[in-house]
């Protein structure tokens, strides 16, 4: 059964379709397509707190063509949410009601709590975990989720105005940072024992370019290097000579930054990096919420 899936983030839409299936009780994502346009809204929210028209314009735009592609394709179900850029501009419910009214697509915004909540719905989807803790992190163009799990038991879930664009806009505040180490020293005892699980576009190709993408496994000296290697280069030169987009190019700096800050301090040696995020949680809520209804 095929699914669908829209995500709004900071700093570009996504659709993806995904084959779901059920063995055994375990549940398994096979991405059939996905479709990633850089629409960039946190570029005008985190500067000047609104989605400029322009920008709102290119957005309709892409979700009347990602509606085109879902009334093709037929899902069972689609979902479409919106993250940070969109809860924080000014606009945010007036570019939603556009959207409704002239994509025919009816976007819910969630807050940072639930698309944490979201994203580790990708638990569910077995990896070859060693510890008892787990680690959760995704880091996007505006925030920073972050879920921890004992056992599968959920210890603690929250979400920090530390992202990509936003550092880039220098919009994140000492005192965000601070909030975030003093957050992650409630599993101090755990330090150096802990499942980490990275998700977002940047820390996928960090791990395809410096990683083991064949094992999902990122070690931290390679983590370390990359932040390292990408900051000596000008933004010309890592979309010339490493062959990156211009929107990710930019990015691909601060999320190392941001991933390695954490990584750091709670002083793990690897990080698996599995290609799942927003929308692969999107779709397993789906398949739930399909057969809660059988």
């Amino acid at each position: 059964m095929i699914f669908a899936a829209i995500d709004i983030g900071s700093n570009a839409a996504r659709l993806l379709f995904a084959n779901v299936f059920d063995n055994k009780g375990k549940i398994y994502l096979d991405k059939a397509t996905l479709v990633r346009v850089p629409t960039r809204l946190g570029k005008d929210v985190y500067s000047v707190k609104k989605i400029s028209e322009a920008r709102a314009d290119n957005l309709i735009k892409t979700i009347k063509a990602f509606k085109l592609l879902i009334d093709v394709y037929k899902p069972v179900a689609f979902a479409a949410c919106a993250t940070a850029a969109m809860r924080e501009a000014v606009n945010g419910e007036e570019v939603i009601e556009r959207l409704s009214n002239e994509a025919g697509v009816d976007v819910r915004l969630v807050d940072g709590i639930e698309e944490a909540n979201i994203i580790r719905q990708t638990n569910k989807i077995e990896f070859n975990q060693s510890h008892a803790l787990s680690m959760y992190i995704d880091v996007g163009g505006g925030s920073t989720e972050i879920s921890v799990l004992e056992n599968d038991v959920v210890l603690g879930v929250t979400s920090f105005k530390i992202g990509t664009l936003r550092l880039l806009s220098k919009k994140v505040k000492k005192s965000e940072w601070e909030r975030l180490k003093s957050w992650l020293m409630q599993f101090e005892n755990d330090f150096g024992k802990i499942n980490v699980v990275g998700s977002g576009g940047n820390i996928n190709k960090i791990n395809k370019i410096y990683g083991n993408p064949n094992n999902y496994t990122l070690k931290t000296p390679e983590l370390k290097y990359a932040h390292k290697h990408l900051k000596s280069f000008t933004l010309e030169e890592r979309m010339n000579k490493l062959g990156l987009r211009p929107d990710r190019a930019d990015v691909i700096v601060p999320a190392a930054k941001i991933f390695l800050s954490i990584i750091k301090q709670i002083k793990v040696d690897s990080m698996l990096v599995p290609k799942i995020g927003f929308a692969d949680g999107l779709i397993y809520r789906l398949y739930e919420d399909y057969k809660k209804a059988l």
